[in-house]
């Protein structure tokens, strides 16, 4: 019986793993999405029953990467994904926000299927570019047979989600996992677990039409850190707007707290402002690793497990799905 044909799709939306520069030896200033995905893969074989088909998302630098492409990647995952010879999503990514891309897509995307998210350090123009091995990985992974959910794969090591975060400008192992660690490790082209694939469900119950609303219409969330000396006037400028009916005004505030979910007592006095103002507050720690211990929602905040840009997107979409 001949193996069925089946298919892996990557998906392009630029970053520094499709950057270039004239200069070979230069793997800092290079100019981020130049190169089209489909050349990104001349260095990937897949094996013989596996078809790779490239769909260019994006091409953008992932420092600007926005609500816009979100939606297109989802739209993307989710048409893929339903095809029944596709047997898995690659997305080429850039390194700066792909931990709130991955999470955007857990958080939204059913993914029984595994979607797994690939970037480079390095420009594809480097002498020693990062991303062909990192996408041999991701491949590797992607194939995996019992591979699922939505995973980072980086310099040999699979993360999940929820989890991982940059964690270095520039070094080729930029990424961890904290406390949690990494799920596992791609070693010469095989996987190696020690960590439970993440879930295929979505955090969150979002609708399509939900997700398909238009970019400007989604709810605006900040971020605000608490520090040595903070005058709060951040979150002043923000209840203002709200108080003004600017079009725009903030329907949410994310607190990146000291320690254990420990805010400036100006931030304190001021997150009650702004919850009374009809903002919705949540708190979460700016520690890189563990997360806060006995910090429970209050009568003007909620507390959050996830870093302060994922707690965003948590918030983001939590809006997201209230509005009517």
């Amino acid at each position: 019986m001949s193996t069925l044909p089946r298919r892996v799709v990557v998906l392009g939306t630029g970053g520094t793993i499709a950057g270039s520069s004239d200069d070979a030896s230069a793997n800092v200033g290079y100019t981020a999405g130049t190169v089209p995905v489909v050349a990104l893969l001349h260095h990937v074989t897949p094996p013989a029953h596996i078809t790779l088909v490239t769909e260019q998302v994006a091409q953008l630098d992932s420092k600007d990467m926005d609500v816009a492409t979100w939606q297109r990647l989802h739209a993307r995952c989710v048409q893929w994904l339903s095809e029944p010879d596709v047997a898995a999503v690659i997305i080429t990514h850039g390194t700066d926000t792909i931990e709130e891309t991955a999470f955007f897509l857990r958080a939204a995307l059913h993914a029984a299927k595994p979607v797994v998210l690939t970037c480079a350090m390095r420009p594809a123009t480097s002498r020693a570019p990062d991303g062909p091995q990192n996408l041999r990985d991701a491949l590797a992974v992607a194939l995996h047979v019992e591979a699922r959910g939505v995973l980072v794969v980086a310099a040999g090591e699979i993360h999940g989600a929820a989890d991982v975060r940059k964690v270095h400008p520039y070094r080729v192992n930029a990424f961890a996992s904290g406390d949690a660690g990494a799920l596992g490790y791609v070693e010469e082209g095989q996987v190696r677990l020690v960590r439970n694939w993440p879930p295929a469900a979505p955090l969150l119950a979002l609708t399509a039409e939900a997700i398909a609303r238009p970019a400007h219409a989604w709810p605006r969330v900040e971020i605000v850190v608490s520090h040595a000396g903070t005058g709060g006037g951040l979150i002043e400028l923000l209840i203002r707007e709200r108080q003004d009916s600017r079009t725009g005004a903030a329907d949410g505030l994310v607190l990146a707290a000291t320690g254990n979910g420990t805010l400036h007592h100006a931030i304190e006095r001021l997150a009650e402002r702004a919850h009374a103002a009809g903002m919705d507050v949540v708190v979460t720690t700016r520690c890189a690793d563990g997360p806060m211990v006995g910090v429970t929602s209050s009568s003007y905040f909620r507390s959050s497990p996830y870093s302060p840009v994922k707690a965003r997107v948590a918030l983001l979409l939590r809006l997201l799905a209230l509005q009517k």
